[in-house]
């Protein structure tokens, strides 16, 4: 009986590490932009995911009508640029891209509007404001495993992650959103550690 439990346990430890592994590196190394998708900017330019620049990344999923975490993370993420661009890395090395999960509302106007708000006037200045039909944004989120619905009353529920990607456009991170999930020095950290290799 002993041997039993012994068994048991052991191929439930497994399991368990299996599982673990396949969550959290397996399934991140798979995740990538879909190299057919093309979206475009809040300034109407395409943006082809097949021909980006080799850049460290740093992507999150928004909808501007997002009362909380959404713009608290895209608030710390304008800090996190200004740091940055003091080091001369943002725009050169490093690329932030914004993509809505609400294109239907968040229109090429809508998205300017909230870029201005942080302060980005171009598509020039190394971050990205995205907007795509509502097809090629979820397959731009699933991709990412990002998951997102509209139970009808305009509040998106959404995952709360943001994805940092190597120059090879693989994810090899993901941090939280929010006050309390987006660690602004970790993220800072991990670019730099990036951008020297």
């Amino acid at each position: 009986m002993k041997k039993l439990y012994i068994t048991f346990f052991s191929l439930l430890a497994i399991c368990i590490g299996v599982g673990i592994f396949y969550f959290t590196v397996y399934r991140q190394a798979k995740m990538e932009f879909p190299s057919d998708v093309t979206m475009e900017t809040a300034w109407g330019k395409p943006y082809s995911f097949s021909e980006m620049e080799p850049k460290v990344r740093l992507l999150e999923f928004v909808y501007t009508n997002c009362p909380d975490i959404c713009p608290n993370t895209t608030f710390q993420m304008k800090q996190l640029k200004e740091r940055l661009e003091k080091d001369g890395l943002f725009g050169k090395k490093v690329e932030f891209l914004t993509i809505t999960i609400d294109p239907k509302r968040d229109t090429s106007e809508v998205m300017q509007a909230y870029a201005k708000m942080f302060e980005v006037e171009s598509d020039e200045e190394g971050w990205i404001f995205l907007r795509g039909n509502e097809d090629d944004t979820k397959k731009v989120a699933d991709a990412f495993n990002f998951q997102y619905r509209d139970p009808g009353n305009g509040m998106l529920i959404h995952t709360t992650l943001t994805y940092f990607l190597d120059e090879n456009n693989r994810v090899i991170d993901t941090f939280g959103m929010g006050e309390k999930g987006f660690d602004k020095e970790k993220v800072y950290k991990a670019i730099l550690e990036e951008v020297k290799e």
